[in-house]
């Protein structure tokens, strides 16, 4: 079996505008693979826990070649969980797109290719899956990685600020991205703290959740 004869349960395809990171507002090919070991309180993709079909990673790519769209974030469920998702993003890389990996903190990250953007999820004590965050992955980050604290509480709060600090991630990678959990929290206690600690770290808001309904999929 060749690379492109591989294959990856995909629970969709489709274009829309990047939601999230520091490439908020681009418009970006979401590839969203089926799948997830974690199961955090707040999810908002549990569809993708177990829908999906089998497709050749030949035929991912040509369906994404027609968007049209340098752009392309591979997304779950939990991507790492299924190994040819690696094959998969250095095809799209070779074919000249800038390619965004959206993962847990719970999976090594290692493998992924170098040109890859990883976007890691590291998981707060709201979450419920703390104890899954995989902490050798802090020493595999680099300038182009982006690291993500999910926030709902002044305790979540707090243990990210200890993180960012305890493992100076704003040096390791591009950047450090603090969001709240939609419904939960008030964005502007975040922001509040934010500006009282000083910390050199990026406020985000789920655009796409402003745009469409918070629970629309596809989008």
């Amino acid at each position: 079996m060749t690379e492109r004869e591989k294959t990856l349960t995909i629970n969709e395809i489709y274009e829309s505008i990047q939601g999230e990171s520091t490439w908020a507002g681009e418009r970006c090919v979401f590839v969203r693979l089926t799948f997830c070991d974690l199961r955090c309180n707040y999810c908002d993709t549990e569809y993708a826990f177990y829908e999906g079909k089998k497709q050749t990673l030949n035929e991912i790519v040509d369906l994404d070649e027609k968007f049209e769209c340098p752009l392309v974030e591979i997304t779950g469920g939990e991507p790492l969980l299924q190994k040819n998702v690696l094959p998969l993003m250095s095809m799209l890389c070779d074919r000249g797109h800038t390619v965004l990996l959206e993962t847990s903190g719970a999976h090594d990250i290692s493998p992924v290719d170098p040109r890859v953007h990883r976007i890691m999820d590291l998981k707060t004590p709201g979450s419920g899956e703390v104890n899954k965050n995989l902490w050798s992955n802090i020493e595999h980050l680099t300038g182009l990685d982006e690291v993500k604290f999910v926030i709902g509480s002044r305790e979540d709060y707090d243990w990210s600020v200890d993180k960012v600090r305890a493992f100076a991630l704003t040096k390791r990678c591009h950047a450090v991205l603090f969001s709240p959990i939609w419904g939960r929290i008030d964005p502007r206690q975040i922001v509040e703290w934010m500006l009282a600690n000083k910390l050199d770290v990026r406020f985000q808001l789920q655009m796409h959740k402003f745009i469409w309904s918070p629970t629309q999929r596809g989008v």
